[in-house]
């Protein structure tokens, strides 16, 4: 068969179009695959500078309640519940005995309902 000269029959172009369109392919799919893994390495580093900066603020916090907690006076342990009916009782006994008058009596009743 005679060797051609000039312009590449229909075979050849489309040979040529489908080189083209296959290299650029896959050099698109390439540069996706690139673009896609360097925002993944920033996201993770991002999530990982965020997480940190979470730390860091709960580890402050956590210092600031310490130390909250440690400037607080200790508390007092509460007092002992009053014990009314049994002052009120012993307030009847004295008078039943005789100790304690009836203005007596009701002035200290006052003061022990009072509290």
């Amino acid at each position: 068969m005679p060797r051609r000269f000039g312009r590449p029959g229909l075979l050849g172009a489309m040979a040529r179009t489908a080189v083209v369109a296959g290299t650029a392919t896959a050099v698109s799919g390439r540069v996706q695959r690139s673009q896609a893994e360097r925002a993944a390495q920033q996201q993770a580093s991002a999530d990982a500078e965020r997480q940190a900066l979470v730390d860091q603020a709960a580890a402050r916090a956590a210092a600031q309640q310490q130390a909250w907690q440690q400037s607080q006076p200790a508390q007092q342990p509460a007092a002992a519940p009053v014990d009314r009916v049994g002052q009120l009782t012993a307030l009847a006994e004295l008078k039943a005995q005789g100790l304690l008058t009836d203005e007596e009596f009701a002035a200290e009743k006052a003061r022990v309902l009072r509290g």
